[in-house]
């Protein structure tokens, strides 16, 4: 069973969203806090949640950048209120996140934005909804599903600052689908040779990945 703590410090909590109550998960770095990083998980009718792994690896890889990381349980998972909505109130739930974790009060602190699988593909609709209105410092998707319906397209002004991974071997996202909604933006990929889906095995190297790109210089 997975443990749902990045670090032994991680909060846990209610707010308020679009369906009822969202659960979310907070880890606060060691230091002073970069900005606030929002992380979105798998698809929840395959089991993704909050606790999924490769979720917790990005959390970590934030955390250890000096950021904080706020992961959520999208409607119907875990403590969350609602049913599944095919992505639709799944990115009012991730813009819901944002406005609590990354606007307290009206004052906006500096924002990244990532998901994995489902979640990434919410991310980058996120991202396309809130890139006008918000200085988003990073953006990181991992096994980003473009499959059952359309990622949103990165603006080009945004690709050195978006860290794109994908596993050779993804049986779930397979690698050419990911590459045919990259190709038309010139949007790179990072791929990691003979991994699956969910990194078994590499999610070290996910998480230096990860911290590479963070501590890259913001473009």
């Amino acid at each position: 069973m997975e443990s749902a703590s990045v670090n032994s410090q991680t909060r846990k909590s209610t707010i308020e969203g679009p369906a009822g109550a969202l659960e979310i998960a907070l880890d606060a770095p060691a230091g002073d806090s970069r900005g606030v990083a929002v992380i979105a998980h798998p698809h929840p009718l395959f089991g993704g949640t909050l606790d999924n792994k490769v979720v917790q690896t990005l959390a970590r890889a934030f955390v250890q950048s000096g950021w904080t990381a706020v992961r959520f349980n999208f409607r119907g998972v875990g403590g969350s209120a609602g049913s599944h909505d095919e992505g639709r109130g799944e990115l009012d739930d991730f813009l819901a996140v944002v406005q609590h974790a990354a606007a307290p009060g009206g004052k906006q602190v500096t924002l990244a934005l990532a998901g994995f699988s489902f979640g990434a593909f919410v991310t980058t609709h996120a991202f396309e909804r809130l890139r006008t209105s918000r200085n988003i410092e990073k953006l990181v998707l991992v096994g980003t599903s473009v499959s059952r319906a359309a990622a949103a397209p990165i603006d080009p002004a945004a690709h050195l600052k978006t860290l794109v991974v994908h596993g050779e071997q993804d049986d779930t996202v397979l690698l050419s689908a990911v590459m045919d909604w990259a190709r038309p933006q010139a949007l790179p990929v990072t791929v990691v040779p003979g991994v699956g889906h969910f990194f078994h095995g590499q999610l070290p190297l996910l998480k230096h990945l990860v911290t590479r790109h963070l501590s890259s210089p913001v473009a």
